[in-house]
């Protein structure tokens, strides 16, 4: 099992957009091991790689007993919204109705850089378009009415996890510095 440190709000890999994933090896397999053991353990319905402090766009999910992965997921999102509740592994204890997107086709690669095509409504589409947007830099309170974000901002600055030193940011000690290139 590699379960990894989850880098909480605060932390600047959480704003920074990941890089597109161009070698299928043996390192990118080890990622997804590490992002689905640590979203498992978590326990969490989804868990992008930025999470774990890897810049690379790549996301694991769990939803509805179905387990998976995406790699340089491209959206095709429904005009019809859901709003519900929603959470993130980044903001323990956070939740927040959250205005999503009710389905969703998002095109990727496995971890065998075979092209994959994963459709889903409600829950999956929600968790699709949350580990989506970490690979850009965005987060679910930015997906929040103003009066909602200052309502959740609130809300962090009074966890418990908050206020706390942010990671450290680790180089990786491959030459590629763990991004694909």
């Amino acid at each position: 099992m590699a379960v990894k440190d989850i880098r909480l709000f605060g932390d600047p890999v959480l704003r920074t957009p990941a890089d597109e994933v161009v070698d299928f090896d043996k390192e990118l397999r080890q990622l997804v091991t590490d992002l689905t053991d640590t979203m498992r353990e978590a326990p969490g319905a989804g868990l992008a790689a930025p999470q774990i402090g890897v810049g690379l766009r790549v996301f694991t999910y769990w939803v509805d007993d179905v387990l998976g992965h995406l790699i340089n997921p491209n959206l095709d999102l429904s005009a019809d919204l859901q709003d519900g509740e929603e959470g993130c592994l980044s903001f323990p204890g956070i939740y927040v109705d959250t205005p999503r997107a009710m389905r969703v086709v998002a095109k990727g690669f496995n971890q065998y850089g075979e092209p994959v095509v994963l459709e889903g409504s409600e829950l999956l589409a929600r968790c699709i378009q949350h580990e989506t947007d970490h690979l850009d830099g965005i987060l679910f309170i930015d997906r929040l009415s103003r009066e909602q974000r200052k309502q959740a901002m609130k809300a962090i600055r009074e966890a418990e996890w908050a206020g706390g030193p942010t990671p450290v940011v680790k180089l990786s000690p491959h030459s590629t510095f763990g991004k694909g290139l």
